[in-house]
Parts: C-alpha cells; sequence; structure tokens
C-alpha cells in the first residue's frame, strides 16, 4: 500500500460536471486509505454534489468570486485547513490559486498535474493525458502513490431522505401515475454552441410523450424560460417544467426514477452518470474526445461528425464562429427519438 495518510485534502473549485468527475478519486482514495480523513474544498455552487458522500469527512465551501475573493478570502481559508494539519493534498484543478493554497499548507505530499499553472509549488506531478476521459485523468493523480488503480470508477451520489421526500412530492403534484415511465430533458448549458435548439427538443418531447411516457425537464433558475420554451413548443400535455424547482441532488434523484435523459454537453449528464440512468448526450460544439462524456454503460453520444470546423473552442461559445451551427442543426429529432426509444421498451 505504501504510506499511509491521516488527513488527505482534494481542491476542485471547478464547475459542476468537473465537480462530479472528481468524485471516482475521492472514492478511490478513500477506498485505498480507508483509516484517513479526506476533506474537498469547492465552491458554494457545488458543495451539495458531495453532501452525505461515506468517502468525505468535511466538505470546505470556497467562495472564491464572492465573499472570499481575493488574498484574503484565500488567507482565511487556509487558516482554518492549517488546523488539520494535510499530509498528502491532491488538486485536480489547475489554478495557481490552488496551488498556491496547497504549498501554504505544506503538506508530506502534494500532487497535480504538469498543465498546472502552479506546478512548480507542487511537489508531484503528472502527465495531463489530452485524450484520457477527465475520470481517467483525476485517477491518474494517484499514479505518484503507487495505488494501482485498475478498476473503472464512476461517480456516485447519495440524495438524503429528504431529497427522496422532496421529489415525491414535486412528482405528486405533477399528478402523475405511478406506473408512467419518465424521460427527464435537461435542455439548458451556460455555452450557446453547446446547446442543441428548444424547438428541436420540443419535437423530440412531442414524439416521445404518451398516455405512459412523461417528461420532465430539469435545470437550475437560469433555465427556467428555456424549458418553458420546451413545454410549449412540444404542445405535449405530460410534460413538466422542474427546472429552478429542485436541488442538485433532488434533480439527481428525478433523473435516477427516469429511464433516460436527454442532454447536451452540460452537467445533467455527469449527475445521469452518478445515478446509473443512461444518456443520450448531444455534443455540438465540442467533442467527447476531451474527455468530458458521459462514461456509463449505455450511454450514448450524438454529433455530427467530419466537420472541419469542429471543435470550436474547449467550452463552446455564445455564437458559432462560421455562422452556419450546423454542428447542432444537422442532427434531427428523429435521430434521439431512435435512439432513446429502445430505453422505454
Amino acid at each position: 500500500m505504501g504510506e499511509e495518510f491521516n488527513n488527505i485534502l482534494v481542491i476542485q473549485t471547478a464547475f459542476i460536471g468537473d465537480a462530479i468527475l472528481t468524485l471516482p478519486l475521492v472514492q478511490v482514495l478513500k477506498n485505498k486509505y480507508p483509516k484517513s480523513s479526506i476533506d474537498i474544498v469547492v465552491v458554494p455552487r457545488t458543495a451539495e454534489i458531495f453532501r452525505n458522500h461515506p468517502a468525505l469527512s468535511e466538505i470546505i465551501p470556497y467562495d472564491k468570486r464572492g465573499a472570499d475573493k481575493g488574498i484574503f478570502g484565500l488567507w482565511r481559508l487556509y487558516s482554518k485547513l492549517k488546523l488539520k494539519n494535510y499530509d498528502l493534498i491532491i488538486v485536480p484543478h489547475r489554478s495557481i490559486r490552488s496551488a498556491f493554497l496547497s504549498s501554504l499548507l505544506k503538506p508530506t505530499i502534494s500532487i497535480g498535474f504538469d498543465r498546472s499553472a502552479g506546478r512548480f509549488l507542487l511537489n508531484k506531478t503528472v502527465y495531463y493525458n489530452p485524450n484520457a476521459h477527465e475520470i481517467e485523468r483525476n485517477l491518474s493523480l494517484l499514479d505518484p502513490l503507487k495505488l494501482n488503480v485498475v478498476a473503472k470508477e464512476l461517480p456516485k451520489l447519495y440524495p438524503s431522505n429528504q431529497d427522496i421526500l422532496a421529489v415525491d412530492s414535486v412528482l405528486n403534484n405533477c399528478l402523475l401515475d405511478k406506473n408512467m415511465k419518465l424521460v427527464a430533458v435537461a435542455p439548458g448549458t451556460i455555452w450557446n454552441t453547446k446547446r442543441w435548439p428548444s424547438e428541436k427538443f420540443a419535437s423530440v418531447c412531442a414524439k416521445l410523450v404518451s398516455d405512459n411516457v412523461a417528461i420532465v425537464l430539469v435545470g437550475g433558475k437560469e433555465d427556467e424560460t428555456l424549458c418553458k420554451e420546451v413545454a410549449e413548443l412540444s404542445h405535449a400535455k405530460n410534460i413538466f417544467n422542474l427546472s429552478g424547482k429542485l436541488s442538485l441532488l433532488q434533480s439527481a434523484e428525478v433523473i435516477r426514477r427516469s429511464k433516460v435523459l436527454i442532454s447536451n454537453d452540460s452537467a445533467p449528464m455527469h449527475l445521469a452518470v452518478a445515478v446509473g440512468t443512461p444518456v443520450v448526450a448531444i455534443f455540438g460544439a465540442t467533442v467527447p474526445e476531451f474527455g468530458f462524456a458521459p462514461c456509463g454503460p449505455q450511454d450514448i453520444v450524438v454529433e455530427t461528425k467530419g466537420l472541419k470546423c469542429r471543435p470550436c473552442s474547449i467550452h463552446g461559445g455564445k455564437t458559432c464562429p462560421i455562422g452556419t451551427f450546423v454542428c447542432m442543426l444537422n442532427i434531427l429529432p428523429e435521430v434521439i427519438v431512435d435512439k432513446v426509444k429502445p430505453f422505454l421498451q
């Protein structure tokens, strides 16, 4: 097993999807070091993802763009963390701020990627493989510890009993028959070029809805208007807009109860993987080769291949750089319906 550690810290202050894809790293750490205390530093928006997780001892919010912004906020965080005397710190996040925080804490071992802006502040770095899945990349941070990680590890989420009851209540308010099959649809994303048009999502919903199939639209507060538009354009009766009504773990619970999730390249597809629900993911500006595709055993990616303009950026953008948006417009609703139907048999 090698060296043992009393206190381990993981620093991951990135987006929701990145946070979910850090969970396999945390889970393997706990499996390999069951007696260790494992904490994680995250931004407030992603903190809920880690709630109730049996591998974690403490979730430490760091509001780097709000209340904890600037050097004084970082110092307050350091002052709290130094009391734990971490002997191992792992830094999947590649910012210099994360590496600097690690160096301030002076652990016995600190590990991050060789592409980290603060790699010179870490005492061990690992090759960032651009061709690997993000889960595999994160697990490679354990290579210096010689843990011999061979099994495939998927993220796991743990909605509480209160989350489950909240979802029961929301679905009961929709007057859904308990025997109905649910299809979860997540049409939102903060990047426009990663968003399949709302009228196409609406067309899919209209084709899938039936007496025994209902659509649940999921997303955050920022997706409410978009989901309302999808619902209205579909002209379907068994379609329910739950965006903005649920927390992250409650959204995960709704997705868990669904037969399949239809999603853009965005956080909900990672929620689905973490609760074992198959995903039909629609990729436009980005490509699965970046390492962020859904990786469940039945997951499907639909994309327009053979375009010289793809990928146009790492995250997507506000507008199509060449003004055609063919990467998304060429994907027909009928194709998505054909991919989804086998999950409803």
